[in-house]
């Protein structure tokens, strides 16, 4: 298949979803182009690197000036600032440019996020002919993360944020979801929220289809045994993600401290990109706490811990830092939400709790059986191995892109 995939950020390393999917779907011998933006010397460095696995990789600059401009311009408008934010007119030119001048056609063209789903309703206005079928991936519903961040974020910010977008993102999924041919999330929580969106009298919404995320199994790798270091715990994530900020903050607060009268030498790793402040302090203000900002690889962090802590407080999607230390078969432990997008078995696959004592004591309990938590995470590796290969997930996306074309056709 030809196929045109817009994402309104470099795919990477980081952004595993887009970046993994492409390079399944070009080793799979799919023609893929890819439309993205960069902001840094650094993406336009990952969108280069993208284009050796593969696919075309067509760049455009943005600059965070003009993104922040897009925000103000959408503030007194029903638009929400996720959706504004990284929309580029010479972007939407090119994507308009390829599939009508003779770069086409295309079988179809993917459009990744909120934030990019302008571009695909860029394209529908441009009225082509032939016009090829556009599937859109929200990823998650982003108006049911809202609505859990304006109850339950630890940041005053973060709620007053997702307080105001709450209403307008609401309405604007509702209209996307009856606008492209077929849709895409991460879990069924997600597809769940979509189709519960309020729709007043508009036409039904497309087909949505649960695609989740994968891990690279190839790159995420167990260690051997022996380079597991005692009584110690991670939580990884990018840090300045409101979720993620509450998620720490909850650990260090109250999981941490119980855990530490019973085990005193364990102590916790916080890993991850960009940490605002409240986020380092903790690792001043509290024993057995670092915080290490940016690094330049997580995986020997997962590899060498005991455990893997996922205190969910709220959220959506799949939950990448699950699926990475299930990988490098370190256990992981976790509340409910963390792995409701997916089919592990609790007790067996993953350890699941209900609260924050629950969740120490089932620390606690895995820091003293080594044999039930090397079993844990053995189940972990082998749970991924079977259900999020990305190659098995590039073609389930195939699957969608075909019917989506015999539906158009």
């Amino acid at each position: 298949m030809r196929i045109l995939y817009v994402v309104p950020y470099t795919p990477n390393l980081i952004r595993v979803r887009p970046y993994n999917l492409i390079r399944a779907l070009s080793e799979r011998g799919n023609q893929v182009t890819v439309l993205t933006l960069a902001t840094n010397e650094a993406e336009w460095s990952d969108a280069a690197a993208l284009a050796t696995t593969g696919p075309r990789v067509i760049t455009q600059g943005i600059s965070r000036l003009r993104s922040l401009a897009n925000c103000l311009t959408a503030l007194p408008t029903a638009m929400p600032l996720q959706a504004a934010y990284s929309w580029q007119p010479a972007l939407a030119e090119r994507l308009v440019s390829l599939t009508s001048n003779g770069d086409g056609p295309y079988d179809v063209v993917h459009v990744e996020h909120l934030r990019g789903a302008r571009y695909g309703l860029r394209l529908l206005k441009a009225r082509l002919s032939p016009w090829p079928p556009i599937v859109w991936d929200s990823v998650d519903c982003i108006s049911h993360l809202f609505q859990q961040a304006a109850e339950q974020s630890a940041s005053r910010a973060g709620r007053w944020m997702t307080r105001l977008e709450l209403g307008r993102t609401t309405r604007y999924e509702a209209r996307l979801i009856r606008r492209f041919d077929h849709v895409l999330v991460t879990s069924p929580v997600d597809k769940e929220a979509l189709l519960a969106l309020p729709s007043g009298k508009s036409r039904p919404p497309a087909s949505i289809t649960v695609i989740r995320n994968g891990v690279d199994l190839d790159y995420f790798r167990p260690a051997p045994e022996s380079v597991r270091e005692e009584a110690t715990l991670v939580f990884s994530g990018k840090m300045s993600y409101h979720a993620n900020v509450t998620m720490a903050r909850h650990l260090v607060e109250d999981i941490l401290p119980r855990v530490r009268r019973s085990i005193p030498n364990a102590r916790l790793l916080i890993v991850g990109k960009d940490p605002p402040g409240e986020i380092e302090a903790l690792g001043q203000k509290w024993p057995g706490v670092s915080v290490t900002g940016t690094v330049p690889d997580v995986r020997p962090y997962l590899q060498r811990a005991t455990l893997a802590v996922v205190p969910m407080v709220y959220g959506a999607g799949v939950q990448n830092k699950v699926l990475e230390a299930m990988a490098c078969a370190t256990p992981v432990v976790a509340y409910a939400p963390a792995v409701a997008a997916l089919s592990a078995t609790v007790g067996k696959d993953v350890s699941v709790a209900e609260n924050a004592e629950e969740l120490a004591g089932q620390i606690i309990n895995l820091l003293q059986e080594p044999e039930r938590r090397r079993q844990i995470g053995r189940n972990g590796r082998a749970y991924v191995e079977r259900e999020h290969d990305w190659n098995t997930i590039a073609a389930r996306l195939e699957g969608v892109y075909q019917a989506a074309m015999v539906r158009r056709a």
